[in-house]
């Protein structure tokens, strides 16, 4: 059974630092999604997460990248920092119907963020997920949770993912809790742990075993060198794709990073 696609990206494509650095110098600002859909197997769409847009905005989007590029969208806050999730819905809706079908093929996993400070709680998260579709305008979903307070590490959580096919998003972060469980029908990583110090973010033995760790999710497995919430719960031998952003503080070097972790994984 052949192994899932490994997807490498950033997030976000409009960054003036990157100008001269990732970027060539002279590069029109309208033509720089293209040059990075160019070099970079995905992105992450971050400013979604503060503003909605117009449909055609994700139609000249789409029409910029190429064919097997994909998108993650981050979800509105307004879905994710309320009191009580299930409340949510109205604002659910308006965020998945603003236009996010006119990527079609390039549209990815939906991320939802929620605040560091929001902790588990069973039947507050399990009304969320049930606000959560399968499909929108006859594209399929997939819904990635990045949960951020350490009370997700819990093998409940866990089940919960699981019964509703949601994914746990696998944080590389100084102080957010890594879940590297699977629980969805594909894998997620943010990278944040990078610094601008270093030419690709990462020093390339960082670098190594990240690639090694993704074609192990890949291929149906789980590494046996990051934590699971539920290590009974041994992962299926079915194959995923992987979706890898490196989003560090600076992010100078984060498409440097995500260039690296593509040749790594290639074939």
């Amino acid at each position: 059974m052949a192994a899932g696609t490994i997807r490498a990206g950033i997030g976000g494509w409009t960054f003036e630092p990157w100008r001269g650095v990732f970027y060539p110098e002279g590069l029109r600002q309208a033509d720089e999604l293209a040059y990075a859909a160019s070099k970079l197997t995905a992105i992450e769409i971050n400013g979604t997460y503060y503003s909605s847009f117009k449909p055609d905005s994700w139609a000249k989007w789409r029409a910029a990248t190429p064919d097997g590029f994909r998108f993650a969208v981050k979800a509105s806050r307004f879905c994710t920092n309320r009191k009580v999730l299930a409340d949510g819905a109205e604002s659910v809706g308006k965020f998945l119907n603003q236009g996010l079908s006119e990527l079609g093929d390039r549209l990815g996993p939906i991320l939802w963020q929620f605040a560091p400070t929001k902790k588990f709680d069973a039947a507050d998260f399990e009304g969320f997920l049930k606000l959560l579709p399968r499909t929108q305008d006859g594209l399929p979903l997939s819904h990635v949770l990045e949960v951020r307070h350490p009370s997700f590490a819990d093998p409940a959580f866990i089940a919960l993912a699981r019964k509703h096919e949601a994914v746990v998003c696998l944080a590389d972060h100084f102080t957010y809790p890594m879940i590297a469980d699977v629980t969805g029908p594909l894998v997620y990583a943010r990278l944040q742990t990078g610094s601008d110090d270093a030419p690709t973010a990462y020093p390339a033995e960082k670098l190594d075993l990240w690639a090694g760790r993704f074609r192990t999710y890949a291929a149906g497995g789980r590494p046996d060198d990051l934590p699971a919430a539920d290590p009974a719960t041994p992962a299926s031998k079915v194959p995923r794709d992987v979706y890898a952003f490196v989003i560090h503080e600076g992010k100078v070097r984060a498409p440097a990073a995500a260039m690296a972790l593509i040749e790594r994984v290639a074939g």
